[in-house]
């Protein structure tokens, strides 16, 4: 009984921290990142709230669980298996799969921002690479393997934590109504749901991204005439 007590609470402790994880709280900067969304805004692809829904959405299904979630994965698991080797394998290989090089500037820039918050929470493994450049989705993960949260649960903070950003900048953009934000927010669960089987599941030969709009709407949103987001 005192087993699964103990398992118990510490399954509750994973999921606070998870929440202060994917918390807009957290100092890492997202918040002035739009992933490609306000050139598709500038464009007019992206105008009401049907077509935010779909670019959000096709960007989880076709960009994200196939590539940074599926990377992700590998990262949880190098970290439970106390890989380290594996782990930054898997992060370089996702640097080198970026779209573009505003994409890669956001990934880092976050990654850094909450690398450096790790160390001064004095997480050990974030102070054992001072020196490494990490993504985000790396150094969430590392946050994740320490605060043990489990795995699966991670992979969805990390979805949920892409689609809450990606909406909180379309209402800025479109502009969307609060409640219009709150009503993608509230139909993402099963997008979340299958983008976590997807990334847990694909093999090696099957990562990588398809969403070629976005790759060009970030690369055209760098020389943007007039932004509200960083490239």
């Amino acid at each position: 009984m005192q087993c699964s007590a103990d398992l118990s609470d510490r399954s509750r402790s994973g999921m606070v921290h998870l929440l202060r994880l994917v918390s807009p709280s957290q100092p890492v900067g997202a918040f002035s990142y739009s992933r490609a969304l306000e050139w598709a805004v500038h464009a007019g692809t992206v105008n009401d709230e049907e077509s935010a829904a779909s670019w959000i959405f096709g960007l989880i299904d076709h960009s994200y669980a196939a590539l940074d979630g599926a990377l992700f994965w590998r990262m949880m698991q190098a970290l439970q298996a106390g890989d380290q080797a594996a782990f930054l394998k898997a992060d370089a290989w996702l640097s080198a799969a970026r779209e573009s090089r505003e994409i890669e500037l956001e990934d880092r820039r976050m990654g850094e921002s909450l690398l450096r918050l790790l160390q001064d929470l004095d997480v050990p493994d974030a102070r054992t690479l001072t020196e490494r450049k990490l993504g985000f989705p790396a150094a969430f993960a590392l946050a994740a393997a320490h605060w043990k949260i489990d795995p699966e649960d991670a992979l969805r903070g990390l979805l949920w934590s892409v689609i809450e950003n990606q909406v909180m900048a379309a209402i800025r953009l479109v502009p969307l109504g609060h409640t219009a934000g709150q009503r993608i927010l509230v139909a993402s669960p099963p997008v979340i749901e299958r983008a976590a089987q997807k990334a847990a599941s694909l093999p090696d030969e099957e990562i990588g991204n398809a969403a070629p709009a976005m790759a060009m709407a970030s690369a055209w949103h760098e020389t943007q005439y007039s932004r509200l987001f960083r490239s």
